[in-house]
């Protein structure tokens, strides 16, 4: 049976009159975006024709969902609302803090034996606030959530950029910072700037090597890494109904890749078959009485370019298989011209590691298609080449699979099975041989591939593929082998072709699993006392940021001119540095230490204009910061790109820095800047970036007149005496002004609370 059926029933009951009332005001048909975003306004009579980009909406999720990383400093801030227990159904999954070193057993017995004050942390939090709790091993979220709460027409927010993986059941699912999680757990409306609309028609039917993997990274290479940003894409056409519902997760999934807002695809028969196949068909038959308002009107669909903004088509039937990569996940290859690629660019040919899974790519479909091939490769007399690891999604689909012999297939070449976790997809990964100093490279079925992303190493050249061409190219061991039309030699010196994959979209025997790794709440937690040892180096209890002083910033010092792509991961670091996510002073330690200083093009070392030295990043915030004296950090395009992290404001705010001016900003980062009190300015000439320089103080003026659409002033007093003003802009609404007034979202939600 689903989690919270009686939510799910009464939205739907309702849907239907709803949804004449909202089209009878907006007099038109409606895609399936609208439609479930109209059907969560905060207000239901608040009904307004909104302009998509412009407009500000307050909405009320149904749900919240917090990966380990950062639901610590979610709950941390939770715990200053004032609540005694979530508003909303709202779950914690344990699935990044497990290092991917030797294999699932020994992964996971070395991460509760790590983060037991952590993991103890959470599970209490959980019990006291009624919030569900997913152990270490059940899972990794993404895929926890598709099998047990998604459900067509609802609408999640999620600290993590990939929550968007639930639009493959027909879910509004958007990945956001802690602080916005705390607002929704708290009751208050969740604010978002009203999305453009991309339509993606899909016609035609995948076949052979081609898999919906190849869908999104097709998708990447068109719009670019920024060009979902403050966008939708809704997917439709016979050719989106052909695709299973794993698969339409999987394109939602890395629609964070091209910045989008989510994703997702209409309800449909592959849909009803996941969710009876994953015990919801009490789900399935709520959601068959109103199928109707779970898909765009076919008005819209029929003529999509009246109804959306941008309208991308791809036919299936001409689509190949696609690598993307390396260093960005846009950089997209079809496997045809690939092998020219990787000559021409001088890309290390030899591969030495391939690895499948993730929260992206680990459904039952994915891991049968990926074992065909590995069987295959036995009964020809091939094996891997190089090193090859397997991730499941979640314990159930491992459970499944290892019950279904489909384990023993990846083993029987050389695969080595880790932890249902996260692992070397966020650089939780101590890579075996690895040299830093070395170029190589490394094929994933994962969904991000920048530069150290997976090990730390600058040089690894990652490519992203679909399970099932990741493990063919981990069998030749070569960059340049197509497997639609080479041959491989096999033990006994023939050439060998693997056929094509073959996959089973769900079990035929159905999921089995002994152990779900599921923990309900207390029915009453008041009285669970939750404790945090001073002297921790794991966690922290938070203390408010300073509101605003009232008067316009001046005096700040320049920390970092960062040149180039500049992303949450160059802001604070994944790896290593997620088992400080719960204490926010040790993790500001990695603050900007991947940014390229635009002065020097070297990473953490920047000037301190106090002493005249150069320093690491955080190290000369702190000086800045023990001195008095605010901070600015300048960026280039696209700023924050990459994962919901709000670790990647909240350290910037706590050493110091007030104002992150940029040419543009990824959305998320820019909404969790403004949550936590800070100014995220973008420069109205893009090219008066090229005026700021090192040594310069720097002022923004005309705070107290701050209002929506209204620019601001910056002047750069320079070191000889000379100076620059020029305006700057901002998308600031009403209520973010109060955020930054109030020294942040917490503080003013606590102010309402008392």
């Amino acid at each position: 049976m689903a989690f919270d059926l009686d939510l799910i029933k009464t939205y739907y009951e309702g849907l239907s009159t709803q949804l004449e009332t909202i089209k009878k005001k907006l007099g038109r048909p409606m895609s399936l975006t609208e439609k479930i975003l109209y059907s969560h306004l905060h207000q239901p009579d608040a009904i307004n024709d909104f302009v998509r980009g412009g407009d500000y909406v307050n909405f009320s999720p149904d749900r919240v969902a917090m990966q380990d990383a950062t639901a610590q400093m979610a709950l941390l801030q939770f715990m200053q609302a004032g609540k005694p227990k979530v508003a909303v159904p709202s779950t914690v999954h344990c699935d990044h803090l497990i290092q991917a070193k030797s294999g699932a057993a020994d992964d996971l017995k070395s991460a509760l034996n790590n983060n037991s004050e952590v993991f103890d942390f959470l599970s209490n939090v959980s019990n006291k606030y009624g919030i569900g709790f997913w152990k270490p091993g059940a899972g990794i979220i993404h895929q926890v959530i598709l099998e047990n709460y998604a459900f067509p027409g609802g609408m999640m927010i999620g600290t993590d950029s990939h929550t968007v993986n639930a639009g493959g059941l027909g879910m509004v699912a958007i990945g956001v910072g802690g602080a916005d999680a705390v607002d929704v757990m708290a009751g208050m409306p969740w604010e978002l700037k009203f999305p453009k609309l991309i339509g993606v028609k899909l016609t035609g039917r995948l076949s052979g090597w081609t898999s919906a993997k190849d869908v999104i990274l097709k998708v990447a290479g068109l719009l670019t890494v920024k060009g979902g940003t403050g966008k939708i894409l809704e997917y439709f056409g016979d050719g989106a109904e052909n695709i299973s519902c794993t698969g339409k997760g999987t394109i939602c999934n890395m629609g964070a890749e091209i910045g989008a807002t989510t994703s997702l695809f209409g309800y449909d028969e592959r849909m009803k078959a996941y969710l009876a196949g994953t015990d919801r068909e009490d789900v399935a038959a709520e959601a068959d009485k109103v199928a109707s308002h779970l898909t765009g009107d076919p008005e819209v669909y029929a003529h999509p370019e009246k109804y959306f903004d941008e309208v991308i088509e791809i036919n299936l039937d001409e689509l190949e298989p696609h690598i993307n990569g390396p260093f960005s996940p846009d950089k997209a290859w079809p496997i045809s011209e690939f092998a020219a690629a990787v000559k021409e660019n001088g890309y290390p040919r030899e591969l030495e590691v391939g690895l499948i899974g993730s929260c992206t790519n680990s459904s039952y479909e994915d891991i049968t298609r990926a074992a065909s091939i590995a069987r295959q490769a036995v009964e020809k007399g091939l094996k891997v080449a190089t090193e090859f690891t397997i991730t499941p999604g979640s314990e159930q689909v491992r459970y499944t699979i290892e019950r279904d012999g489909l384990l023993d297939a990846f083993e029987n070449i050389g695969g080595v099975v880790l932890a249902n976790a996260c692992g070397p997809c966020i650089g939780q990964w101590a890579r075996h041989n690895a040299d830093e100093g070395k170029k190589n490279s490394i094929i994933t079925s994962f969904n991000r591939n920048f530069a150290k992303r997976n090990d730390g190493n600058p040089n690894t050249h990652a490519f992203v593929a679909s399970p099932e061409i990741v493990t063919a190219m981990t069998i030749a061991g070569d960059l340049t082998f197509n497997p639609l039309t080479d041959t491989l030699t096999n033990k006994k010196g023939e050439q060998v072709k693997l056929a094509e994959p073959a996959g089973l979209e769900l079990p035929a025997r159905g999921f089995s699993v002994e152990d779900s790794g599921y923990q309900a709440p207390a029915e009453n937690g008041s009285d669970i006392d939750i404790k945090v040892a001073p002297d921790s180096k794991r966690l922290q209890l938070l203390e408010p940021f300073a509101p605003w002083s009232g008067e316009d910033l001046t005096g700040m010092k320049l920390l970092i001119k960062a040149e180039g792509k500049c992303t949450t991961d160059h802001i604070s670091m994944a790896g290593p540095w997620l088992r400080y996510r719960g204490h926010l002073d040790n993790i500001s330690n990695n603050l900007l230490i991947g940014a390229v200083n635009y002065f020097n093009k070297k990473t953490n070392e920047v000037t301190n204009q106090l002493s005249g030295e150069t320093g690491e990043v955080p190290a000369v915030a702190r000086s800045y910061k023990a001195a008095g004296i605010s901070t600015v950090v300048v960026g280039d395009e696209n700023y924050g790109e990459g994962s919901s992290r709000e670790h990647a404001a909240m350290e910037p705010r706590h050493l110091g820095v007030m104002v992150v001016l940029v040419k543009s900003f990824a959305r998320i980062h820019e909404t969790n800047l403004k949550k936590q009190g800070m100014l995220g300015l973008t420069f109205t000439d893009k090219s008066d970036y090229d005026k700021i320089k090192e040594d310069d103080t720097i002022n923004v003026i005309g705070l107290k007149e701050f209002a929506p659409a209204k620019n601001l002033l910056v002047r750069l007093d320079h070191a000889d005496g000379t100076s620059n003003e020029f305006e700057v802009s901002h998308t600031y609404n009403k209520t973010q002004i109060e955020w930054f007034r109030a020294g942040s979202a917490l503080n003013l939600i606590r102010k309402l609370n008392n």
